[in-house]
């Protein structure tokens, strides 16, 4: 394209001498001759038939132009409507994890009591079954206690039946 502007450039330089070397003609003679008329019009000629074929080209990259750019628009929308589905993809899965994410939110406010209730539970179920265990080992000495206490009892009057009985057999009636 460069190359074709610079020949362009050339042959309207080329059109301009030869306009200069009619108007110098004029000057040297002050009447056209017919034959620097035919190259003035030649001149002429080739100079409008030059901008004819600017305009033309003009005219052809205009339509490349707003061809590209009818093209560029309708990516544009492409890309546009694409955008929108993907964020429309996007969407619900946002809102139901923002539902899941309120109903732990909720559940966990809930558990936080219940968590320091059931710890206060098993520490009053420790403190029971300890006060149990306790009672329990009481118990068993106290068990113990009465048994030995029985035993001893037992002996003792065993003791004092064999005494008696002794006492008896020791008094004879006569």
């Amino acid at each position: 394209m460069a190359m074709m502007q610079t020949q362009k450039t050339l042959e309207n330089q080329q059109s301009l001498m030869q306009v200069g070397q009619i108007s110098g003609s004029l000057s040297f003679n002050g009447t056209l001759s017919k034959e620097d008329e035919e190259m003035s019009k030649s001149a002429l000629s080739t100079f409008r038939a030059k901008e004819e074929e600017i305009e033309k080209k003009k005219m052809e990259v205009k339509e490349k132009v707003q061809a590209q750019l009818g093209r560029i628009e309708e990516e544009t929308k492409r890309l546009a409507t694409i955008r929108e589905e993907l964020e429309g993809l996007s969407d619900p899965m946002r809102k139901e994890v923002s539902v899941v994410r309120k109903k732990i939110d909720s559940v966990n406010k809930e558990l936080k009591p219940l968590g320091l209730t059931c710890q206060k539970k098993e520490k009053e179920y420790k403190d029971a079954l300890e006060a149990f265990n306790d009672k329990n080992k009481e118990k068993v000495q106290l068990i113990t206690r009465l048994m030995e206490l029985v035993s001893e009892s037992e002996r003792l009057r065993m003791k004092k039946l064999e005494e008696l009985s002794k006492n008896i057999e020791t008094i004879r009636m006569p």
